[in-house]
């Protein structure tokens, strides 16, 4: 209790959110290596629209309370429902790019808004 109260708002929401990775069986960000075909879940904290080679990209950063991928949709200018805030279980093969994670065009699962 005492942990709780001390605690910062972002390290409750960080646990709570390790907690429900694992309630529905997905694989921790920070456990994903390279080239690894995974699901994972988190809530996405940015939302942006960034091209890569000419082509339109949506570029979303999910975290899910031990580390943070991007996650990037080619071709895309948006998606109805990706959007900052929001729950997603997203899945694919990992890839590193400049050291950090990235899931390109995953098969994604949007999680009920009244869960958050």
């Amino acid at each position: 209790m005492l942990d709780r109260l001390s605690s910062s708002q972002e390290e409750l929401h960080s646990e709570e959110l390790r907690k429900d990775a694992l309630a529905v069986g997905c694989t921790r960000i920070s456990d994903c290596s390279d080239r690894q075909i995974v699901s994972v879940t988190g809530t996405l904290r940015t939302v942006t629209l960034r091209p890569r080679a000419g082509v339109p990209a949506l570029e979303a950063e999910l975290f899910d309370g031990s580390a943070a991928l991007d996650v990037v949709w080619l071709g895309r200018r948006s998606i109805n429902g990706i959007e900052p805030g929001r729950r997603i279980i997203a899945s694919g093969r990992i890839s590193m790019n400049r050291g950090r994670p990235v899931l390109f065009n995953p098969k994604y699962e949007l999680r009920p808004v009244g869960q958050e």
